[in-house]
């Protein structure tokens, strides 16, 4: 066998390593919420969340990846909704999800209990295209998960997004960070 082909062989096994052995850091987001990040995500300063995440509601949180493609993010809402009401939630909620993209090619959706407290879980890619007249702007694909939790009267909102050309990368990693997640 070829020198080169073997050590080619063993560097893409070695980088294939590394992205499915990320190592995780436990990182308190109030004193009810805690979460296992990637041991290298950094919050992401204020300036940065008013332009990523324009809303009304100012996440808790933002942690993103050493190069911003990665985010994680935690935003807490008033909420009617009790505990008991996350079957009609899941509607809801789902609905919304389809109305903000082009495309929702859905992976799961589903109430799971996670560390003892139900959730709602929408694993998804999604595809949004420019629809003005005249652009020929490519569409943008995104890998996420979001989770939803209701605590009291309020609802725990929690997303992983990922460029959908990562999505082999870190859909593992996604799956563990959005399964350390602890309300108490």
């Amino acid at each position: 066998m070829n020198f080169r082909y073997l050590t080619f062989l063993v560097i893409i096994l070695i980088a294939g390593a590394a992205f499915s052995n990320t190592k995780l850091k436990k990182v308190n987001i109030t004193k009810e919420i805690s979460v296992m990040l990637p041991h290298d995500f950094l919050p992401m300063p204020d300036d940065g969340i008013a332009r990523k995440y324009p809303s009304t509601t100012k996440p808790l949180a933002v942690y993103s990846s050493p190069n911003g493609q990665v985010d994680f993010s935690v935003t807490q809402k008033a909420t009617p909704f009790r505990e008991g009401d996350l079957q009609m939630m899941r509607e809801f909620y789902k609905a919304a999800i389809i109305e903000k993209f082009t495309k929702v090619d859905f992976i799961r959706e589903e109430i799971s209990t996670i560390k003892g407290k139900d959730h709602i879980v929408f694993e998804f890619v999604s595809t949004l295209e420019e629809t003005r007249q005249g652009s020929n702007l490519a569409p943008v694909q995104r890998y996420s998960i979001i989770q939803y939790a209701v605590e009291g009267n309020q609802v725990y909102i929690f997303t992983f997004h990922v460029p959908f050309t990562l999505k082999k990368n870190w859909q593992p990693t996604a799956q563990e960070v959005m399964n350390s997640i602890k309300v108490k």
